[in-house]
This record gives C-alpha cells, sequence and structure tokens, in this order.
C-alpha cells in the first residue's frame, strides 16, 4: 500500500511540475510573460525540455517499478504513477491558461488509457532491473536506449533552433542517459563477479 500512495503522490508532483514548468517558460502565459528573458524564464525552459520528454514520463514509471521491488506491484505502481501524473497535469495546465477543464477531457482519457497499457510494462521493467544477469541488464538499459532513440530521432528543439536553453537540455539529457546506461552496465559486471549480490532482496512475484 505504501509504494502505491508513493506512486500516486510521485506522479501526481511530477504531472503538476511539468505543466507548470512548461507555462513558467513560456512568453505566451500568463505567468511566462512577466519573467520573459529572465534567468528564471531560461531555467524553466531547460526544465519544461527535461520533464515534457517522453522518455523521462517512462522513468517515472521505471522507477516506481524498481521501488515496489515485485513485478506485481511494479506494474501497479507504474500504472497510477503514469495515470496520477496525467490526472495532474491538465488540471494545472487548465489552471494557467485560465481554460476550462473539459477542453482536455478527451486528452486525459487517452493518456489514462496509454498509462494502463504502457505503465504497467514499464512498471515491470523497473522491477526486473533488480534481476541479476542479463535479464536486470536489458532491463536498466530500456530508459538510456529509449531515451536515445527519442533524442536522435525527436529532439527536444521546440522551434528555437539550437537556443542556449535547448543545447543546455540536451546535454544534461545525454548526461543523465549515460550515467543511468553506466550504472545499469557497472551493476551487471558487479554482480557476474559476486553472483550472490544479484539475489539478494529479489523476488519476481
Amino acid at each position: 500500500m505504501k509504494i502505491m500512495v508513493c506512486g500516486l503522490v510521485a506522479g501526481a508532483g511530477f504531472g503538476a511540475a511539468t505543466s507548470l514548468a512548461n507555462a513558467l517558460s513560456s512568453p505566451y502565459s500568463a505567468l511566462g510573460a512577466p519573467l520573459t528573458g529572465s534567468v528564471w524564464a531560461g531555467t524553466a525552459k531547460v526544465l519544461s525540455l527535461l520533464v515534457g520528454l517522453g522518455w523521462a514520463w517512462a522513468a517515472l514509471a521505471v522507477v516506481m517499478g524498481w521501488l515496489a521491488r515485485t513485478w506485481a506491484r511494479g506494474a501497479m505502481a507504474g500504472v497510477l504513477a503514469l495515470i496520477a501524473a496525467t490526472a495532474a497535469y491538465y488540471p494545472m495546465d487548465s489552471l494557467v491558461r485560465d481554460e476550462p477543464i473539459a477542453w482536455y477531457w478527451s486528452e486525459t482519457l487517452m493518456w489514462w488509457a496509454a498509462s494502463v497499457l504502457f505503465g504497467s510494462v514499464l512498471g515491470v521493467v523497473g522491477a526486473a532491473v533488480r534481476r541479476p544477469g542479463v535479464t536486470g541488464l536489458l532491463a536498466g538499459l530500456t530508459v538510456p536506449v529509449g531515451g536515445a532513440v527519442q533524442m536522435l530521432v525527436l529532439p527536444p528543439r521546440p522551434g528555437v533552433g539550437f537556443a542556449r536553453e535547448t543545447v543546455l537540455a540536451e546535454v544534461l539529457t545525454w548526461a543523465v542517459l549515460a550515467i543511468a546506461a553506466g550504472w545499469a552496465v557497472h551493476r551487471f559486471r558487479t554482480a557476474k563477479r559476486d553472483p550472490s549480490a544479484g539475489h539478494r532482496g529479489v523476488s519476481p512475484t
């Protein structure tokens, strides 16, 4: 039960923060307009580009699955985190844009359905990271590889070319992905040297 509550809280916080970062970074929003050209606007832009990417939302479900430890609880935690993130994101959008929440209902339903489908899989992947051997390695590389593919195919350049904030966001993203991949490989190699380490506290169910 505790991990489920954590998933809901973490998801809601992530979704609300993403929407707020988008609003603060936009010169066309009521919140962002007064900050245009300031360091705060630039910071918000970098944060918006980081948390607004698909791989970041996927990472949320994977992390919650990892915290849940078991596959069944991981699947549930991943779903709840993404559902809560969506449930917080669109109402926050409605609030900061001063638009009726009804305008976002169809998108909310669509992403809730996607949350159930992908959140369960990603949650299991997160729990599988704790498994020893190749299983844990592949699970650990899921987010870094997926993020790298997204960065190559669809980098975060929303009509701003190579603006300073965009470049910084890309550098930070690649750094995070590289660290995550390095951790997965290091853990795999360590487990090979000490096979008993990979089995401590791991349960598939």
